[in-house]
C-alpha cells in the first residue's frame, strides 16, 4: 500500500492512526509532533502521504503543509481536523491538502480516504 508520516502532536492521536493505517496494510515510515519536524521528516522519508494535524506547537498544520507542497507540489496530505474546524479545512484544500479527515477518527473514513488520496 503506501510509505505514510503521520504528523500529530499528541501520542496518543499519532498511535491511533498508526493503528488504524497497519489494519490497511500501510507502511508507517515514520512519526512527527509538530510542523517543523514533519518539514525535515518528509525531506529525509519522502512518504507516499502525510497525515498531519492542523493545530499543533512550532508550526501548525496549514504552515507545514504550505513547505511540503512547496518542495514538492504534487505531495500527499491528507488534514487532520477536529469537529468545528470548517474553516482550516478550506484553508488547507487551497494550501494543496488533497484531503482532510475528522477526529474522533472512524477507521473505515480514515481508510477511504487514505485509499482515495493514494489514487490521485
Amino acid at each position: 500500500m503506501g510509505k505514510i508520516l503521520i504528523v500529530d502532536d499528541t501520542l496518543f492521536m499519532r498511535t491511533l492512526l498508526k493503528n488504524i493505517l497497519f489494519s490497511g496494510s500501510h507502511d508507517i515510515v515514520g512519526e512527527a509532533e509538530n510542523g517543523e519536524e514533519a518539514v525535515e521528516k518528509f525531506k529525509s522519508l519522502k512518504p507516499d502521504l502525510v497525515t498531519m494535524d492542523v493545530v499543533m506547537p512550532k508550526m501548525n498544520g496549514i504552515e507545514a503543509l504550505k513547505e511540503i507542497t512547496t518542495m514538492n507540489p504534487s505531495a500527499k496530505v491528507i488534514m487532520c481536523t477536529a469537529v468545528g474546524q470548517e474553516q482550516m479545512v478550506k484553508l488547507a484544500i487551497k494550501s494543496g491538502a488533497k484531503g482532510y479527515i475528522v477526529k474522533p477518527f472512524q477507521a473505515p473514513k480514515v481508510l477511504e480516504e487514505v485509499q482515495n488520496v493514494l489514487k490521485q
